[in-house]
């Protein structure tokens, strides 16, 4: 209930915020055209979100048939932590991008969906795999794939509206120009706006998500050692050139893949890797007895491909 009260919230922001970028670009008519755009907007998220952001990042849906052993692997133990959490199956996609990291969408876990990139399939263990996919179940278990989605897809446009009120310039409630200074202001302001809400409804999540998908892998160690692994390529040079031309879907990602994010500011979507894996830490602690440790850093220098160990 409370997750479909924050959807609901989340809609009405973002409509408002359209309507806003609307009125500076078409005046109460541009406002108007913004808000039958933006109710329309709402209807396609809601039902086809997931499908629009696999398709932005050209995602291949897999089974336990496939002929590559790492991929039949990863689909099957998908399916098992499915399982194990009492939820269905969600469709199981690879992305083929050199940068390690994944994602979950749909609009609940009867429609859910996970993909991992073939970088993360090809350079973290099974155990790492298990402890990321486990962590994206806990987004769909909990209905957070609904809300990231949506926000990314609304987010988006919002951006899309703001650059178009700048090409276009601005007009006022009487039609007339608003002048390039205003128009300016509103595409900085409409994006970063959506971005706050991001935030807002991100960072807390996959804290979340970390502590119940430990507990769902039993292995928080390996969780917290592939989020090392994946930050450190994120920043190492391993460039997600999708995610670059869609950043309002970077929420959604286990770890910001953007270039140069990652720290707990103002203006990152996610918490700081070493909080995480310090949360992770402790919970391992607090789980089994075991002593308080740090995973093993990592460089992006080296990339173990081939079968798991």
């Amino acid at each position: 209930m409370r997750n479909h009260l924050r959807t609901f919230m989340l809609l009405a922001v973002m409509t408002a915020l359209f309507a806003g970028v609307g009125y500076v670009v078409g005046g109460a008519v541009g406002m108007a055209v913004a808000l039958v755009f933006a109710g329309a907007m709402n209807l396609v998220s809601y039902w086809n979100a997931d499908r629009i952001v696999l398709a932005m990042y050209r995602a291949t849906e897999v089974d336990a048939g496939h002929p590559e052993l790492l991929i039949r692997a990863y689909v099957q133990d998908v399916h098992e932590l499915a399982a194990r959490a009492s939820m269905p199956a969600p469709r199981v996609y690879v992305i083929d991008q050199d940068q390690p990291n994944a994602f979950a969408t749909g609009r609940d876990p009867d429609h859910a969906a996970v993909a991992a990139t073939r970088g993360l399939l090809g350079m973290l263990d099974r155990r790492e795999i298990r402890g990321v996919m486990a962590h994206e179940l806990a987004h769909v278990k909990h209905r957070d794939t609904l809300t990231m989605t949506i926000t990314a897809t609304i987010a988006g446009a919002i951006g899309a509206l703001a650059n178009f009120a700048f090409l276009f310039g601005g007009r006022d409630g009487e039609g007339r120009p608003t002048g390039i200074v205003g128009t300016i202001v509103m595409m900085i302001v409409a994006p970063m706006a959506a971005a706050l809400v991001q935030m807002a409804i991100s960072r807390g999540r996959e804290y979340e998500a970390d502590r119940e998908g430990a507990e769902l892998s039993g292995d928080p160690q390996a969780l917290a050692s592939a989020l090392q692994k994946i930050d450190a390529y994120a920043r190492g040079g391993y460039v997600n050139p999708d995610a670059e031309r869609n950043p309002a879907t970077a929420h959604m990602f286990i770890v910001n893949p953007l270039a140069g994010g990652g720290a707990d500011n103002l203006f990152s979507t996610h918490p700081s890797t070493e909080n995480r894996v310090a949360a992770l830490m402790d919970h391992a602690q607090r789980l089994g007895g075991r002593p308080r440790q740090t995973a093993v850093p990592v460089t992006a220098g080296t990339r173990r491909i081939g079968p798991w160990s």
